[in-house]
């Protein structure tokens, strides 16, 4: 597993070195874009308006535009020096919370740790002490020039970095447009939506859900690679036209009902057997 970052992590006085390892990946099938004529790769090049002409790396410089068309130039070595300085500290666990008080929308990335050299005993110590508190704890780090947030916990015996937003990176709730401010549901509506989440409610298994759009692209892609017909799958259940927010609720239920079990053909002839029996008794 390829490691993108090596220093050490800190928590009081314990110092353990580690790596930081990628924990997830993107499978988004990545297309190119090509010229309609002869089939041959576009390229994309840097240009400036002003001067009319293509503009190489080594012409190029950073800046921040403090305000419109007006920037301020920074150096890259003013930069590296910057992100040396930042780099070289060892990451310190500032506190340690419960997972739960963090809000899904902080969560950005994540990432393995691994310990590095002699740190094997520190990294079991931190996993362990996580683990018994039942606490995750809250650090900073500096990851490619970028001063992060973070969460250390443990995920299937090994310590995860989430890195988490700043608050200031999430948005306040009050600008999002026409959110309703009060709860206009009757208590039967309320009573049957509840009653459709508890039907729809399992245990979380990530194997369960699959990226359906990408199977099919690589299908498609596959089929004409080869010059395969391709298969059309079935068609989906059209999505229902009901407008009132109650039948709806009910036709969901309807939906996610479970299936009765049908009666077993020898419990049926049981029961046929049993019938005559009775009105023999009658008789007699």
């Amino acid at each position: 597993m390829h490691t993108i970052w090596k220093g050490s992590i800190s928590f009081g006085l314990v110092n353990i070195p580690i790596k930081l390892h990628a924990a997830t990946e993107d499978k988004d099938v990545k297309l190119r874009t090509l010229h309609k004529e002869c089939h041959s790769p576009i390229k994309y090049e840097k240009t400036c308006p002003v001067c009319d002409k293509e503009v190489k790396n080594e012409d190029i410089v950073k800046a921040y535009e403090y305000t419109k068309g007006k920037f301020v130039v920074l150096d890259d070595e003013d930069l590296e020096a910057l992100r040396k300085e930042n780099e070289d500290k060892a990451v310190e666990i500032i506190d340690f919370v419960k997972m739960t008080e963090i809000d899904p929308i902080f969560y950005q990335r994540s990432y393995f740790m691994s310990p590095n050299e002699s740190g094997g005993k520190a990294y079991s110590l931190l996993r362990k002490a996580l683990e018994e508190s039942q606490k995750v704890g809250i650090a900073k780090i500096m990851i490619r020039a970028k001063e992060q947030l973070a969460v250390i916990r443990v995920y299937d015996n090994t310590l995860v970095m989430e890195t988490i937003h700043f608050p200031d990176e999430v948005r306040k709730t009050v600008d999002v447009p026409n959110v309703p401010s009060e709860d206009k549901v009757t208590e039967k509506e309320l009573e049957t939506a509840i009653m459709l989440i508890e039907q729809l409610t399992t245990e979380f298994d990530p194997e369960k859900y699959k990226d359906e759009y990408r199977t099919a692209l690589l299908e498609l892609i596959e089929a004409k690679r080869t010059g395969k017909e391709l298969v059309t799958p079935t068609e989906k259940e059209p999505v229902s036209n009901v407008t009132d927010l109650m039948a709806a609720l009910q036709a969901s239920i309807d939906r996610t009902k479970p299936e009765k079990k049908k009666e077993q053909p020898a419990a049926k002839k049981k029961k046929a057997a049993a019938k005559p029996k009775a009105k023999e008794k009658k008789q007699a």
